[in-house]
């Protein structure tokens, strides 16, 4: 027997926020990542790394950034090893590994990011170089928007990222689909964790 549409209730949203729905195959996420206190100590750690600019070819971003165990250089595409991962990133290191499955030593990359009013980062997937990706986010909630190209559109998803939480993104979440964050006008920060392939 074929159920009216009427009597199906409404249907459901065809890209819904993943928190109510099955994540993206290869994307996980969990609130509460650190504690409040250790959030406003991280915060006071990024704030103090001397962080710059990000630059991309000619246009200079409205976030700061800091790099260490390795960089990537957007104006030249040159890839190297930078200043060593700092002690203070060590025990979050280690939680962002556990929570990944992945062992510490692993996560060679460490990206710091304070974002500046009306910042965001465009569309992107990571560089081919990296293969885990492990974010904390500090400060104001944002959004984090997935999209990936079908045969007539884009699929489309997205996930809130609540103060102090982490994500992890591997296989089909970081290597089929691209990412972006949404622009906010409040303060925010983020460390974020990288494996080499």
């Amino acid at each position: 027997m074929t159920v009216p549409a009427a009597a199906r209730g409404p249907r459901p949203a065809p890209h819904p926020d993943l928190f109510g729905a099955p994540l993206l195959p290869g994307l996980a996420y969990r609130e509460d990542a650190v504690t409040p206190a250790e959030a406003a100590g991280l915060v006071a750690h990024i704030d103090a790394a001397q962080l710059t600019p990000f630059q991309f070819q000619q246009w200079e971003g409205k976030r700061l950034t800091r790099s260490f165990g390795w960089t990537y250089d957007f104006q030249t595409g040159r890839f190297a090893r930078g200043e060593p991962i700092p002690a203070w990133l060590a025990p979050l290191r280690a939680r962002a590994a556990q929570f990944a499955g992945v062992e510490p030593e692993t996560l060679e990359q460490a990206l710091l990011i304070a974002y500046g009013p009306g910042a965001g980062i465009g569309w992107h997937k990571d560089r081919p170089v990296f293969e885990h990706v492990v974010g904390l986010s500090l400060g104001a909630a944002a959004t984090m928007r997935f999209r990936r190209r079908g045969a007539n559109r884009f699929e489309r998803a997205n996930v809130a990222l609540a103060p102090r939480s982490i994500y992890h993104l591997a296989g089909e979440a970081r290597e089929e689909w691209e990412h972006s964050i949404a622009a906010i006008n409040e303060p925010r920060w983020s460390i974020t964790f990288r494996s080499l392939r």
